[in-house]
């Protein structure tokens, strides 16, 4: 077959491929990895879930594959390097989320400030439920510039919040900051000045454990998180005991790993701890987005004299190219994190 979809594209996107490839939908194929592996024999591209992890292993199986491609971004899951050194281009439908993960950070915010939401939908009366407060007058820190900071930073600028912000990679003088229209300050500083912390930084091996005891020692008491990364850049232990003691008074995590909080962990039924499964991702317009996204990358890297003709197609080609230092778009890249998630064309 040319193209194997084990992750679904929308229904127009698909007929729009199908009308140009031969396209094989297997969903079953993403949980069994045998199965998967025998597909792959004469597979020239191929859509693929978050879970299903290609390796050099998985490229031995896939002799004639051009394309590996995603609905959503990650940096864990592909081995990149054996992809270049196998000339398989990786598309991730790198923009198509970013509106919606803002959105989720700036709900999960909003739910949080307003602590006794969830025991007021529950029908408790009104004494039992918590003062909340409001976003307006408030510090937010925004730990790491990812795009979905520059999407969110507005958002709250407009309901009055203060922002401070701080990213390893990026400069304190570097012009991004005073365009975003956040102070940038040291992480320790973030931590002990911020009501509350907006976390999008993307995962590299080096940052894992990287929240840890001494970087949480500076946390403003009753502290509240939401994020959108990774789990594993935090020490689960420490944040265990932040939740525990005051230091954080709420956290919600979008997309954690299952092992995070498993049975015999210090974070296992921790009560201000919340969890919620890629949520951030999970709207109709951004699957709409990543869709058409990989239907047109894809097609362009099989049929690229086609795809010419074709015209253009869609606004996201900036998104999937190593050639964006000068683009304007806040939201194309981040000056920070996004060069670890080189996208190889060959």
């Amino acid at each position: 077959m040319e193209i194997l979809l084990v992750d679904p594209l929308v229904p127009e996107a698909l007929s729009w491929l199908q009308a140009r490839h031969d396209v094989s939908y297997r969903p079953e194929l993403g949980d069994n990895l045998i199965e998967l592996r025998k597909n792959m024999y004469k597979t020239r591209a191929v859509v693929l879930p978050p879970h299903v992890i290609v390796s050099q292993e998985f490229l031995n199986f896939s002799p004639k594959l051009q394309v590996v491609a995603r609905m959503q971004i990650s940096s864990d899951n592909t081995d990149l390097d054996a992809c270049a050194r196998r000339h398989v281009r990786v598309i991730q439908a790198r923009s198509a989320t970013v509106r919606s993960n803002a959105e989720y950070v700036l709900y999960g915010l909003f739910m949080l400030y307003r602590r006794g939401m969830v025991s007021a939908l529950l029908g408790r009366k009104i004494s039992e439920v918590r003062m909340g407060r409001e976003l307006a007058g408030s510090t937010v820190g925004l730990l790491g510039l990812a795009p979905v900071a520059h999407t969110l930073a507005p958002m709250l600028k407009c309901l009055g919040v203060r922002l401070v912000g701080y990213d390893p990679a990026v400069h304190h003088a570097a012009p991004i900051w005073e365009k975003l229209g956040v102070e940038p300050v040291t992480v320790q500083e973030l931590l002990s000045h911020s009501d509350a912390v907006s976390l999008q930084m993307v995962y590299a091996s080096r940052f894992k454990g990287w929240i840890n005891e001494r970087l949480l020692n500076h946390c403003k008491p009753g502290q509240l998180w939401v994020g959108v990364s990774r789990s594993a850049l935090f020490d689960p232990d420490a944040l265990a005991y932040a939740l525990t003691d005051g230091r954080i008074d709420a956290c919600l995590l979008d997309g954690a790993n299952p092992s995070f909080v498993a049975e015999g962990t210090l974070l296992h039924n921790v009560p201000n701890l919340h969890l919620t499964p890629r949520l951030g991702s999970h709207t109709r317009e951004a699957k709409l987005r990543a869709s058409w996204y990989v239907a047109h990358r894809i097609h362009e890297t099989l049929s690229p004299v086609d795809a010419r003709k074709d015209g253009p197609q869609g606004t996201f080609s900036v998104h999937d190219s190593l050639d964006y230092a000068d683009q304007e778009d806040p939201q194309a890249v981040s000056p920070s994190q996004w060069s670890s998630l080189d996208l190889h064309r060959r």
